[in-house]
C-alpha cells in the first residue's frame, strides 16, 4: 500500500495550479519573444507582460505602473530597504523594523548596520506577535527614513496593524515598506486605504511559480534602481523578463483575488477544526500567535518536553509535511527567533511546528492530522527526559 502523502507546508510554497500552468505554458514555446523587441514576437511579449502588471495591481488596488517584477520577496525586501537607504541618505539613517520579520529584512538592515553606517531599532512586539504603536511612534527620530514592518509574520501568522502604522509613518512624512509575501492572495489588502508606499510580494505563495515577485512603489516614492544594464522595468530593474512565469503571477493574481472570499471562509474553518482537535487531544500544548489578528491558514503549536525536529521527521514517516519554522531558515539548530520574540523560553520554543492550510487541504486531511500527531507527541515524550521528571515532580498534584 502506497505511503500517504499530506503536504501541510503552504506557508513554505505552494503547488502551480492547473489554470496557471495552462497559462505559462504558451509562452514557453509559441509566444517566446523577447518583451523589449519591437516586432511581433516581442509585441506578443509584451502584451503579455503588461496584461500580468495589470492583474498583480488589482489584486491590491495599485495601478500597473507601480508594479515591478522581481525575482521573488526576498529581492523584493532588498530592494525596498536598500532603495529607500540610499536614495533618502542625504535625510537620515535611521531604519525602524520589528524582532520578528523574515531574514529577508532583518539580514539587509544587518548588512546596511554594518557597510553604511545606518542605525536599526529593532522593535519587541507583545505576546501575539503584534508590534505596539505607541513604543513604534516613539523610535521615530529626526533622522528616521523608512519603518519597514511585516504584513503578516510567516512563521505564527499574526496580522499586524498595519493601517495604523501606515498613518502614523504618513503623518511624519516616512516611508513605510511592508513585507506582504505571506499576505498578498491570501487576505484582502489595498494598498491606498492602508497607506503603505511599497510592499513585498511572491507568486509561489498563492499557487503561482517560483523565481518571480513584485514590489509595490507607490507613485512618487523615491527610490534607487536596483539592477543596472537595461531598459527593463521602466530602467528600475534591468534584465529580460521571465515572461512565462510573469504570466503565471498574474494568473495566480487574478485567481486569488476571485476567490478570496472562499479561500478565507473555508481555511479559517479547516484551521478552526485542526486547533480544536489538536488542544483537545494534547496537553501541555499552546497556541503561538493572534488568534483574532491571524491568516487564515496559519497554526504554529508548542508542544512542552519535545523538539520540532523529532516531531517533523516522525510525521514526514506517516508521509505528512510540515515545518518548524521558515523554510529559509529550517537548516537552523537555533530556537525561532520569532518565538523568542514574543516571550517563549527555549525549551518551549524548540518544540515548535507550523501546519500551514491551502486551498488543496480537506477536512479529511485535518482529521488525520488530528488523528496521528498526538500519537507522536505521545511517543517523543514517552522518551523525554524532561516529561519524565515533570511527571515525577507533579504525580501527587
Amino acid at each position: 500500500m502506497e505511503k500517504r502523502r499530506l503536504y501541510m507546508d503552504y506557508s513554505a510554497t505552494t503547488p502551480v495550479k492547473k489554470e496557471i500552468l495552462d497559462e505559462m505554458m504558451p509562452y514557453l514555446t509559441d509566444y517566446f519573444g523577447n518583451a523589449s523587441s519591437f516586432h511581433t514576437f516581442g509585441r506578443e511579449a509584451k502584451a503579455a507582460l503588461d496584461k500580468a502588471r495589470g492583474q498583480v495591481a488589482n489584486l491590491i488596488n495599485a495601478k500597473p505602473n507601480e508594479i515591478y517584477f522581481t525575482a521573488g520577496g526576498t529581492e523584493s525586501d532588498n530592494w525596498a530597504i536598500e532603495g529607500v537607504a540610499f536614495s533618502n541618505k542625504h535625510k537620515g539613517n535611521h531604519i525602524i523594523t520589528s524582532k520578528i520579520e523574515h531574514h529577508g529584512i532583518l539580514h539587509v538592515c544587518e548588512y546596511l548596520e554594518k557597510y553604511h553606517g545606518f542605525e536599526v531599532t529593532y522593535l519587541d512586539v507583545d505576546a501575539e506577535g503584534r508590534v505596539k504603536l505607541d513604543e513604534l511612534e516613539k523610535a521615530i527620530k529626526d533622522t528616521t527614513i523608512l519603518i519597514t514592518i511585516m504584513f503578516a509574520n510567516n512563521e505564527i501568522g499574526t496580522i499586524q496593524p498595519i493601517k495604523e502604522i501606515g498613518e502614523i509613518a504618513k503623518k511624519h512624512n516616512i516611508i513605510f515598506h511592508t513585507d506582504a509575501v505571506q499576505a498578498a492572495g491570501n487576505i484582502n489588502i489595498d494598498v491606498k486605504e492602508l497607506n503603505i508606499d511599497l510592499m513585498s510580494m511572491s507568486s509561489h505563495k498563492i499557487y503561482g511559480p517560483k523565481g518571480i515577485g513584485a514590489l509595490y512603489i507607490k507613485t512618487g516614492t523615491k527610490l534607487h534602481s536596483f539592477v543596472h544594464g537595461g531598459a527593463q522595468e521602466r530602467r528600475r530593474r534591468a534584465g529580460t523578463e521571465n515572461i512565462p512565469a510573469i504570466v503565471g503571477y498574474g494568473k495566480a493574481a487574478e485567481m486569488a483575488k476571485e476567490n478570496m472570499d472562499n479561500h478565507i471562509e473555508r481555511l479559517t474553518a479547516l484551521r478552526k477544526r485542526l486547533i480544536d482537535g489538536i488542544l483537545e487531544n494534547i496537553p501541555y500544548t499552546r497556541v503561538n500567535g493572534s488568534m483574532e489578528h491571524r491568516l487564515p491558514g496559519n497554526v504554529n503549536f508548542s508542544f512542552e518536553f519535545i523538539e520540532g525536529e523529532g516531531i517533523l521527521l516522525m510525521l514526514d514517516m506517516l508521509g505528512i509535511a510540515a515545518s518548524s519554522g521558515s523554510a529559509c531558515t529550517s537548516g537552523s539548530l537555533d530556537p525561532s527567533h520569532v518565538l523568542m520574540a514574543i516571550g517563549l523560553p527555549h525549551e518551549i520554543a524548540h518544540g515548535s511546528l507550523r501546519l500551514s492550510i491551502g486551498d488543496f487541504t480537506t477536512e479529511e486531511d485535518i482529521d488525520y492530522i488530528i488523528e496521528q500527531l498526538p500519537k507522536v507527541i505521545e511517543r517523543l515524550r514517552s522518551m523525554s527526559p524532561l516529561y519524565d521528571k515533570f511527571i515525577k515532580e507533579n504525580k501527587d498534584k
